[in-house]
């Protein structure tokens, strides 16, 4: 039997020969990963792939993405360029920023590129989807969906918009407490998409319930793509079947309506009709899907536009008071008259107390300064970072060589972070710089400096619904709330999977005097 100290000498000899074979294997592995990928350059072209780091073994740098947020792509812009190489969610990406290699992309759309989603998304999303949809199947369900989006529809749901939006700031006036504005946006947002755009019937038990469900379905779009249990990719395999039974009896009631002779009223409806028109039949699996991809479309970026809109006007009080003097020179500066009741956790918005809606989109498109802020939060603070492509051929980009096959992921926010073409500093806020001398700078310099919404072939089909509810909620908040921090500080904000403060933006909301709200010059 060895002495005591020769037998710690003995078991620490045998951790540290196990510590270090342990970190030979690693290192082994790393280096075997990094050849594997700077193997899979195209040896046709003669460029070289991007610079930039591929991570560990399968997760390459999906941690660090998810950790650093917005930090991860701006640092890696700072050392390799506004083109460079990554690993995310299992796949190989290449980060594009800048506006002429983003117009490369967005203009390569069927020739270059194709649209394509991590594969944790496309899972969720389903196969019958305009996101994953590519070729003929994607202009045909562009040119359906396109008729749910027109000028036409947007005055039908702007009456029901203005009155949602109406009574959800009177019910944070009549808050005790603090507003969690994060969540009540995206509580407001979903009941919005589900009975404006869906025309699901619920009550607010119902709806507060889906929206959990859908909630969880979001969160888990972008998981690496792994199905086990207690993954990412499993939970939001249940979220989505659990949406999928909620709407198919909905559906299986709009199929059998008779809508021949009326005029579509939500935005389901619309694609029911369009399709039925170039004679076809939906099925109700693709329905399903169809209704899954418009409340993602506007649940979590619209929520998000919208809190940023609120934190943002906060942060600048002369943007308000230009707000007010410009409603008030167009007759809109009297808010409802109605006095909503206190309430006190805020757990819905209060009935409809018969103000009737007061604005139209041509009443909007007056509404010059108010279409600049809300330009302004979406340059400043765009929802969602960026969009993913597949390359379809192997196509050069700022002198280095894009792998067919290899993703790309194009990055809204790195090229509005970049753009020189701003007479302002592009960190600073100024809503002024898309009045007409920004805007004819920009357009002479092209138009890919400012791309909240994309662009090209697959250009966001209801932006001009996301930036209408945007006006409705800058001019219902201005005429009628003054709102201030319930916190020590300003929040940070967290990039990833989309733009919100971390602590939800926690504020006191209070009704203005009727004086007040008709003043231009006041706060």
């Amino acid at each position: 039997m060895l002495p005591w100290g020769l037998s710690c000498l003995s078991v620490l000899g045998a951790a540290g020969t196990a510590l270090l074979c342990a970190g030979l294997l690693l290192s082994l592995a790393q280096h075997l990963w990094t050849l594997r990928w700077t193997l899979s350059r195209d040896r046709a072209s003669a460029l070289p792939l991007p610079k930039g780091s591929m991570g560990w073994p399968f997760f390459g740098e999906t941690l660090h993405w998810l950790v650093q947020g917005s930090r991860f792509h701006s640092s890696r812009r700072e050392r390799y360029g506004t083109v460079f190489k990554t690993h995310l969610l299992g796949r190989p990406v290449i980060r594009v920023s800048g506006a002429e290699n983003v117009r490369t992309i967005l203009l390569g759309e069927h020739r270059l590129v194709r649209s394509q989603w991590p594969q944790s998304a496309h899972i969720l999303l389903g196969s019958h989807t305009l996101l994953g949809a590519v070729g003929e199947p994607h202009r045909q369900r562009r040119k359906i969906l396109a008729r749910v989006f027109n000028r036409a529809a947007l005055e039908r749901y702007v009456p029901r918009l203005q009155g949602a939006l109406r009574r959800e700031v009177r019910s944070w006036c009549a808050t005790r407490g603090p507003v969690a504005v994060y969540e009540a946006a995206k509580a407001l947002t979903f009941r919005m998409a589900a009975r404006i755009l869906l025309g699901l019937r619920l009550d607010e038990a119902q709806c507060s319930e889906l929206a959990r469900t859908f909630e969880q379905f979001v969160e888990n779009l972008f998981s690496l793509p792994v199905d086990v249990p207690f993954s990412g990719l499993r939970k939001g395999i249940r979220a989505r079947d659990q949406l999928h039974r909620h709407l198919e009896e909905a559906i299986a009631e709009k199929l059998h309506e008779d809508k021949a002779a009326a005029e579509p009223g939500d935005a389901l409806d619309g694609i029911i009709h369009s399709t039925r028109e170039l004679g076809h039949e939906l099925s109700v699996q693709e329905l399903k899907e169809s209704a899954v991809e418009l409340l993602f479309a506007a649940f979590f970026t619209t929520a998000s536009a919208s809190t940023s809109l609120v934190l943002l006007l906060l942060q600048h009080p002369a943007a308000i008071a230009k707000i007010r003097q410009e409603l008030a020179a167009q007759g809109l500066g009297r808010a409802c008259g109605c006095v909503p009741a206190a309430s006190g956790g805020g757990a819905g918005p209060p009935a409809n107390c018969g103000c009737e809606p007061d604005l139209s989109l041509a009443a909007l498109g007056r509404l010059r300064y108010v279409g600049c802020v809300v330009k302004e939060v979406l340059r400043l603070l765009p929802p969602v970072s960026g969009g993913y492509r597949t390359a379809l051929r192997t196509f050069e980009l700022d002198g280095y060589q894009i792998p067919k096959g290899w993703n790309v992921m194009y990055s809204i926010r790195d090229t509005h972070e970049t753009a020189a073409v701003y007479r302002s500093p592009p960190e600073g806020f100024d809503p002024e710089r898309f009045g007409t001398e920004g805007e004819d700078a920009r357009d002479a310099a092209g138009r890919f400096h400012y791309i909240p919404f994309g662009g090209g072939a697959r250009s966001c089909l209801g932006q001009e619904l996301a930036q209408t509810v945007l006006q409705l909620l800058a001019v219902e908040l201005v005429r009628t709330a003054r709102w201030e921090l319930a916190t020590p500080a300003f929040p940070a904000m967290q990039t990833v999977p989309i733009v919100h403060p971390v602590d939800g933006l926690r504020l006191f909301f209070h009704p203005l005097a009727p004086s007040a709200a008709q003043d231009g010059r006041r706060l």
